[in-house]
């Protein structure tokens, strides 16, 4: 918190010449250099660490994992630049981190979470773009 993010590296599966629909690692770099490493554990957990984005590797018939900053349409490339305002974590007993939100000072937020088994990354409505409700 209170940190610019200054790049965000992923790694997708690429198997057939197809790339996963969603990452499987996010890292976050921020203005001093730190990363902070988001992903999905095989329980289905979340998984907020401190680490450094790991190098492309093959799979042999099952593909290979790539590594780089080519994002395609990601949430938080729209806040590249921007600092870190807020980070709220979501937990059950029974099964750890189930999801993070990200918060922005223009009021928009990141959420990560687990989706079947996939690291999920949406943008959730915030309170300033909401429509206000009726008297």
């Amino acid at each position: 918190m209170g940190r610019e993010i200054r790049r965000v590296v992923a790694s997708w599966h690429i198997c057939e010449g197809e790339r996963s629909e969603a990452p499987l690692d996010v890292w976050l770099i921020d203005s001093v250099g730190e990363c902070t490493r988001i992903t999905t554990g095989s329980d289905q957990c979340l998984i907020v660490e401190c680490a450094e984005p790991h190098e492309p590797y093959d799979l042999g018939e099952w593909g290979r994992i790539e590594v780089g900053e080519d994002l395609g349409e990601h949430p938080f490339l729209r806040h590249l630049g921007q600092t870190v305002e807020s980070v709220a974590e979501f937990a059950l007993p029974e099964q750890g981190r189930t999801h993070l939100e990200i918060g922005f000072p223009d009021g928009h937020r990141v959420r990560a979470d687990c989706h079947e088994g996939d690291l999920r990354l949406t943008r959730p409505a915030s309170a300033r773009s909401r429509p206000e409700a009726s008297p």
